[in-house]
């Protein structure tokens, strides 16, 4: 009886601690092995890896099946139909087990002590919602000494200005924010944003580490191209998904237009 009370306890303990990680896949054999490998090396070890393959057409899937014979903490779940990476990641939240909720996209890295130091943050701020900076790769995963700096918090209205928050960064505490807050919206891009904008009308604040926390991966090639759809979605989200006034949007979109080429030069 002592035994079972014990056993029971240090598992609730573990679930107090545990870190969910969702990451869609999609054809993204290329690069998920560094990815997985990037969340096997952290300093923090109890987490676990929802990886939810999108319908993918390449060898992920087998790569997905090798990576969980070899580490249990790593489990799949599949969608029925190609659903982009919003609702991969409403699958992966819905099935999440821990108090902390982190996404990583499949084809970046995580730096080794992004959960611990990120864990630490948040529990002594007692802070619902964190994020981080970054440094952008090349397509080889190789730094490029280009980071991105964060402020140390941001609220709603400065968020719609400055899309900073990225989702490989993202930390939830799912004992403050309810996971129905988190629902991303059934859009193919953008999704990630208005979540970011949705949890704010709740929660006010999140709160930023101004360290490297992830390397993000980007095409030179596809820089330009990138950057005109992101214009595209950026107005479609403030005007269609937020519905915000002409004025307001306009306002917001040239704001936005300032931050991220001060982003990425």
């Amino acid at each position: 009886m002592v035994k079972t009370q014990k056993k029971s306890l240090s598992e609730a303990n573990q679930l107090d601690t545990l870190v969910s990680i969702v990451t869609p896949v999609y054809n993204a054999e290329k690069f998920l092995i560094d990815t997985v490998r990037s969340v096997q090396e952290q300093s923090y070890s109890n987490w676990e890896l929802l990886l939810i393959d999108d319908c993918s057409t390449d060898k992920s899937l087998d790569i997905i099946q090798k990576l969980i014979a070899k580490d249990k903490r790593i489990k799949l779940l599949r969608m029925k139909c190609n659903s982009g990476a919003g609702l991969s990641r409403n699958t992966g939240t819905k099935a999440a087990k821990g108090k902390y909720l982190a996404f990583l996209d499949a084809d970046d890295v995580w730096v080794k002590k992004k959960l611990e130091k990120q864990i630490a943050f948040m529990q002594e701020g007692g802070y619902a919602f964190t994020y981080g900076g970054y440094m952008f790769a090349d397509e080889n995963g190789e730094p490029t000494g280009k980071r991105v700096f964060v402020p140390e918090n941001i609220t709603y209205k400065q968020a719609l200005k400055n899309h900073i928050i990225s989702t490989p960064s993202v930390m939830l505490d799912l004992d403050k924010i309810d996971k129905y807050v988190i629902k991303m919206p059934d859009i193919r891009s953008g999704q990630d944003a208005a979540t970011w904008w949705k949890i704010l009308r709740h929660i006010d604040t999140a709160y930023g580490i101004n360290e490297t926390l992830f390397y993000y991966r980007r095409s030179t090639n596809s820089l330009s191209a990138n950057k005109f759809k992101a214009m595209k979605r950026t107005w479609h989200l403030l005007t269609k998904v937020e519905k915000l006034g002409l004025a307001q949007s306009v306002y917001s979109f040239a704001c936005y237009g300032y931050s991220a080429v001060k982003k990425r030069v």
